[in-house]
């Protein structure tokens, strides 16, 4: 079969994966806040969600549960900002790992060494989005407390000024996604994909690094993975829809605003970019001017797709579903 990905393979993706009917926000940010970058999963018969919380200073990673999908409870903060004189000490955005990636089952969370985890971006400067941002890792075993995840003690785990780092790359390192492959597709069992920033060009592109262990990581490729020359390609998650491997990420610039779309392919390293509608993108008074940095899962046959919306009511965190749930 090789690494071909047909029109038809990627039509069907997109019926679907496509989620018509915005739901509206589902956490509204505080006055002066701004949230970001949702990955939800299921722990214990309850959903909980990991999400960006930004003030004036920098960002700090929170949680929230929910009994339906749909009305959320926020519960506090899992990854604050740490001790003076760290590597992260104003910037600790968090995103949930080793997720099961399979579609339409529990997006349960797995452990590795008996220990729940999470990748960050990271850096010690006030800001939004501050460069160098780095990649950390942190984990917990009590994935649905409200209290602090612990730090890897050497983070962080990829930077700018590791020998490795490749060009695409070379200014700042963003938004993360951790996979276990228990098939060692790339002879290694675990995958991260993540954006990453040029010197002296304002384009994001999405790479890939591998490990046996979590916190020790090599970068896989001499270049990224899903490059749309212009702007914006970030914030990937993966899925296993049937034969194929699916990667949901945001886009800007490129086309006009900023919208989620994806990409497929058959080895997680080639990829073939959806060219068609996006699956969202801004069309109501809470998402007029971003609708972007996707997560996706399918529940008792409903796609939900909770994402970054920017509007009338801030930046905040909203969902669209597959079926009209209002």
């Amino acid at each position: 079969m090789g690494t071909e990905i047909t029109k038809d393979d990627m039509q069907r993706v997109f019926d679907e994966a496509k989620t018509p009917h915005k739901y509206g926000i589902v956490i509204k940010p505080a006055e002066g806040v701004m949230l970001d970058c949702p990955s939800v999963f299921r722990h214990n018969d309850t959903w909980f969600m990991i999400y960006v919380c930004m003030n004036k200073v920098g960002y700090e990673t929170h949680l929230a549960s929910s009994a339906d999908l749909l009305k959320w409870t926020e519960l506090g903060i899992i990854l604050p900002f740490s001790a003076d004189g760290q590597w992260d000490r104003w910037q600790a955005a968090g995103g949930v790992a080793l997720v099961d990636y399979e579609w339409g089952t529990p997006p349960k969370i797995n452990t590795y060494d008996g220990k729940y985890w999470l990748s960050y971006l990271g850096g010690a400067l006030q800001g939004y989005e501050t460069d160098p941002l780095s990649i950390g890792m942190a984990w917990t075993k009590m994935p649905d407390q409200a209290q602090p995840w612990h730090r890897y003690e050497n983070n962080p785990v990829l930077s700018r000024m590791q020998p490795d780092c490749r060009p695409f790359e070379e200014a700042t390192l963003y938004k993360s996604f951790v996979m276990h492959d228990p098939k060692g597709t790339l002879e290694h069992p675990f995958i991260m994909y993540y954006n990453g920033k040029q010197f002296h060009k304002n384009i994001e592109r999405i790479g890939m690094a591998v490990s046996d262990d979590m916190v020790h990581w090599t970068r896989h490729g001499t270049g990224p993975v899903i490059d749309n020359n212009v702007g914006i390609s970030g914030d990937p998650q993966i899925v296993r829809m049937g034969d194929l491997w699916v990667m949901f990420y945001f886009g800007h610039v490129w086309k006009r605003k900023a919208f989620d779309t994806f990409a497929c392919s058959r080895d997680l390293v080639n990829w073939t970019k959806w060219d068609g509608p996006h699956l969202i993108e801004p069309s109501e008074p809470w998402d007029k001017t971003f609708a972007h940095k996707p997560w996706l899962i399918k529940h008792d046959g409903v796609v939900y797709h909770f994402y970054c919306a920017v509007g009338d009511q801030g930046r905040a965190i909203a969902l669209a579903t597959s079926k009209d749930l209002r």
